[in-house]
């Protein structure tokens, strides 16, 4: 099994693991994680999932470079 701890992010003073790492993890596609995620939002906490500012996003890509992939995606 593949380890999660370099997938481990802290972002908003909270560890976390983007979508798109989720779903390496899982061997899916990252939009396949956010459609089980819409489908079932009644089974996560509130404030379990949020979105990155665009700000937050240059950063992530800036300081962890196995996230350069999600440069020019979309906020």
């Amino acid at each position: 099994m593949q380890s999660i701890k370099p997938f481990i992010i802290e972002l908003r003073s909270q560890k976390v693991i983007l979508d798109s790492d989720v779903a390496k993890i899982y061997g899916v596609e990252t939009r396949d994680i956010n459609k089980a995620v819409k489908n079932n939002l009644d089974k996560f906490p509130n404030g379990y999932i949020f979105e990155l500012e665009e700000n937050e996003k240059q950063d992530v890509v800036e300081n962890f470079h196995h996230l350069e992939k999600i440069k020019f995606s979309i906020v």
